[in-house]
């Protein structure tokens, strides 16, 4: 989804871009406040305006025209413009976060405008003056922070891409990506054909590009499908200052102070921050300085693996149902978000995957300990997203307090963890961790806060009696005041006869005399009228104000103003304490997590019999006892066994690369569930975690692909096969000796023969070119004739019986290859009509009488196999040098270079062409 809507930067009043004033605008005046509101407005084309005017968020022309379809509200009018009614809504400000939320999940971004003083303050410089107001936020899909707008479980990713030419196509892509709510801050680099796996790991929720990355050939259509896409101008991603922008942001003085990255790497770091700055409008929120993931050290899963594994999501889009939800024993929102991280993003590095491993094994051999410190985290707040409010001034009293029991539970983690007998590194760093912030800290937050928490700061009352001398003085004198209201109500309401005479209070009346409409002549008519003086008449009351009763406003205001100021005085002076020890803060949000995952996944090893796997760098791939982890969930819900299979792709005596099963047998028989089983528990294992087996031994895998099930792509003009078949070249061109391939029922979207051969050749070339590990399932038993010529190929059947006429499905797996599919019998059991069937029983049995197994046998026997180019041989002859030159002059781009680029790229063509003699 692309969001045509630019960020720029803040334009002050004076450069505001003006029009020609027309014929209408000489005859149509325009109020001040309206004035103020175009304004504004100009300043920020192509976001819908949050107006604050009193308790509402006002929204007007044509940004009020799609609020209110979006939202579903009433659209109104107020006064005219040129003629014309000014369309109007609005939404209330307590609620307005609601409102937020709808508006960006349907593609919109907003810029929120705030009154900046006080309206006692505009009126006094005259009658006609309008309060000063300003944009303070613009809200975007990749920038929120409050809990209403974020899911607890997910992080909430902003991503920027920038891309460097390359000659002959090898563009390098530089990405950035941060989420401002727990302040993580990421950068990584990767060519072109590993941006769409990279993008699926990352999951962005908004992307920036440049104008010419958005309207590139190549790139453009893939990245316009991404979510809430916006363009940006060059100066955005502008390299030569990248390193000046970030320095700044961070505060540094040189790059050193910062992680080592590449300029490519720098160039989308500095546009995310860029990007973030303008945003916030100058609030800035802390981030972590950026951490950059080298290539190479978490496992590859382009965008239809991850789609078809189903690992946080399944097709129909649902959590439920998925790999992530089913392995989710978390007690925490940061420790969800950090298990759905390791699921995105296996790790290649055995010695890392082990120290996970270690911590999960702690919590294994010890349940008490596991249990203990899983009813500690559920008492720890989300202390990184309450640090992340507070840093843009959108935090409250209970982000304080979740701060104070983030570090009371962390003294309680660590009196649980002292009692472990020599902890594991991964545990040993995150009691580390916890002791880092200070407790002093927690001690003054405790002393400040009062039991009862108000969830947002203006509405006061959340500092402790005694805590400040001057405020609780102001508090008494406002309560006392407001006893004051009371006894002239009653007094009111004696002296008028009027039992139901109320004094109440708005924030455009202020106080004042309330009585139901019968009543009101009665105030209106002497002698009554010298007392009451009429403010409003509605419907069903007619509302009085006295001199009195203003005397008595004027003075509840001010004490009430006064404690309330105090108390925000306070609450800023604690925020500051908080944000000065946000690192501290932050690296024990980080140890929660971390030790919720671990204690979680042991929760699991030890409720579902998981065992830990043994990972290391060779190509063996051993399971026994391998299980589901999905089905066997669902299956154990409705009281039934999950049948184990084993399965061994390992290298075979004296060979060097991984075997290649292939699996014939029924429909419904568990063919496709086996195969993605073993591709899950290979993930399972390089994220660190126990495994759904008896054993598992699993040699590192640097790339898994799956090509299973069927769909189309009506969008991109694709059907069925031809998904089928680009899924398959993915696989084919990139899959090496180290990767995982499942592939299902290759070839089955077309003619019987040309399916038949599109399997056969993919087979040869997995066995011969890319000698990687694989499962392939297939109809085609024909194919089975291959394992004779083809040493590292195995067949392997789903064993079935059959029982007066009908199927029995076993699920178990075992050696040999199957004659018959069972198809018929499938259908019978799927309903379709009894004369259909008897059709069909007959028009197979003479197809069988042909005996077409007979026929691929002999094929089998005349093709040459092992003709599969190598990789090697498969390329090209390596251009001439006249060719190169051309290739280095195609892959320039002028319009997207600087001056100083240009000339350097002048040189460079001039020295090869001196170096070819050209």
């Amino acid at each position: 989804m692309t969001i045509q809507q630019s960020i720029s930067a803040p334009m002050p009043p004076e450069t505001t871009p003006a029009t020609e004033p027309t014929a209408a605008d000489a005859t149509a005046r325009v109020t001040p406040m309206m004035e103020q509101y175009l304004e504004i407005k100009a300043g920020h084309p192509g976001l819908l305006l949050f107006y604050r005017m009193g308790d509402f968020y006002e929204l007007f022309f044509e940004d009020a025209e799609i609020a209110s379809k979006t939202l579903g509200i009433v659209l109104t009018k107020r006064g005219k413009h040129q003629g014309m009614d000014i369309p109007m809504c609005g939404v209330p400000v307590e609620r307005s976060e609601d409102y937020l939320h709808r508006l960006i999940n349907a593609g919109h971004r907003v810029a929120v405008c705030e009154q900046t003083e006080n309206p006692a303050a505009a009126r006094a410089r005259g009658n006609k003056s309008v309060v000063s107001r300003g944009v303070v936020r613009l809200v975007t899909p990749g920038t929120l922070t409050e809990d209403t707008l974020l899911d607890a479980k997910t992080n909430n990713y902003l991503l920027a891409i920038a891309r460097a030419r390359g000659s002959a196509g090898g563009d390098r892509i530089g990405l950035a990506w941060i989420d401002i709510s727990t302040s993580e801050f990421m950068v990584t680099e990767c060519s072109t054909a590993e941006l769409a796996a990279t993008l699926a790991r990352i999951n962005p929720n908004e992307v920036i590009v440049t104008d010419a990355l958005y309207g590139d050939a190549d790139l453009g259509p893939s990245l316009r499908e991404l979510p809430a896409v916006t363009p940006l101008t060059r100066d955005v991603f502008d390299g030569a200052t990248a390193e000046r922008r970030l320095c700044d942001y961070f505060a540094v003085a040189t790059m050193d102070g910062l992680s080592a990255m590449s300029r490519l790497e720098a160039t989308a770091a500095a546009a995310a921050v860029t990007y973030i700055d303008r945003t916030q409008v100058g609030k800035r929120p802390p981030l972590s300085p950026p951490s950059r993931e080298a290539a190479g050290t978490t496992m590859a899963i382009d965008p239809a693996t991850r789609a078809n594994l189903e690992l946080t999501r399944t097709l129909a889009g649902e959590r439920r149902g998925s790999l992530l939800d089913a392995i989710d024993c978390t007690v925490t929102a940061a420790g969800s978000r950090l298990l759905a991280q390791r699921l995105a993003a296996p790790l290649t590095d055995s010695a890392a995957i082990a120290r996970r491993l270690d911590a999960i094994a702690t919590f294994v051999a010890d349940s008490f300990a596991r249990e203990d410190i899983r009813a500690t985290l559920r008492a720890a707040p989300d202390m990184s997203r309450a640090l992340a409010r507070l840093s843009v001034s959108r935090g409250g009293p209970r982000d304080l307090a979740g701060l104070r029991d983030g570090i009371l539970a962390a003294d309680s983690a660590l009196a649980r963890l002292a009692q472990l007998n020599a902890p594991p590194a991964e545990i040993a760093a995150v009691m580390e961790a916890l002791r880092r912030p200070s407790r002093g800290l927690a001690r003054e937050f405790e002393r400040a806060l009062a039991e009862q928490l108000p969830l947002i700061k203006r509405d006061g009352g959340f500092v402790r009696e005694g805590y400040e001398p001057a405020l609780d003085e102001s508090r008494n004198l406002r309560d006392a005041s407001r006893l004051v209201v009371a006894a002239m109500q009653a007094r009111y309401a004696d002296d008028t006869g009027i039992k139901g005479l109320k004094i109440r209070h708005n924030n455009v009346l202020g106080y004042f005399v309330e009585v139901t409409a019968q009543h009101g002549d009665k105030l209106m008519a002497p002698p009554l009228n010298a007392t009451f003086i009429h403010r409003q008449t509605l419907a069903g009351q007619v509302r009085f104000t006295t001199s009195e009763l203003g005397e008595i406003e004027a003075k509840i205001a001010n004490a009430g103003d006064r404690a309330l100021g105090l108390e925000l005085e306070i609450f800023e002076r604690l925020s500051a304490l908080a944000l000065n020890a946000s690192d501290d803060l932050r690296a024990a949000a980080h140890a929660f997590a971390l030790l919720d995952v671990a204690t979680a996944l042991a929760k699991l090893a030890v409720d579902d019999n998981y065992v830990r796997p043994e990972v290391d760098g060779s190509l063996g791939f051993a399971v026994e006892g391998g299980r589901h982890p999905v089905v066997e969930a669902a299956l154990k819900r409705d009281g039934q066994p999950f049948i184990a299979n084993a399965c061994d792709l390992s290298p075979g005596p004296a060979q060097t690369s991984g075997q290649i099963w292939l699996i014939t047998g029924p429909n419904m028989a568990g063919k496709s569930t086996f195969l993605r089983q073993n591709a899950l528990i290979a993930l399972l294992a390089q994220i660190g975690s126990y495994v759904p087996a008896s054993r598992a031994r699993i040699g590192v895998v640097d790339r898994l692909f799956s090509r299973v099930g069927a769909a189309d792509d009506l969008a991109r003009g694709r059907s069925t096969f031809m998904v089928e078949m680009v899924e398959t070249a993915v696989i084919l061109n990139q899959a090496s000796e180290r990767s995982l391939v499942i592939l299902d029922e290759i070839g089955r979207g077309t003619a019987t023969f040309d399916g038949l051969s599109i399997a056969w050749a993919a087979i040869e070339h997995l066995h011969e070119s890319n000698r990687c590990r694989a499962l392939f399932a297939t109809h085609y038993h024909e194919l089975t004739a291959l394992s004779a010529k083809l040493p590292r190929m195995f067949n392997a059947t789903v064993r079935v019986k059959e029982w007066q006429g009908d199927v029995v499905f076993l699920h178990e797996v075992l050696p040999g290859s199957a004659d018959r599919s069972y198809g018929i019998q499938v259908a019978k059991l799927a309903g379709l009509p009894p004369a259909v069937i008897a059709r069909a029983k007959s028009v197979l049995a003479k197809l069988e009488a042909q005996d077409r197994g007979q026929t691929a046998r002999a094929l089998a026997d005349d093709l040459p196999l092992f003709a599969v180019p190598s990789r090697a041989a498969a390329e090209a002859a390596p251009p001439s040098e006249a060719e190169q030159l051309l290739d280095a002059v195609k892959a320039l781009h002028p319009d997207e270079m600087s001056p100083r680029e240009a000339l350097e790229a002048l040189y460079a063509l001039k020295t090869l062409a001196k170096e070819r003699k050209i």
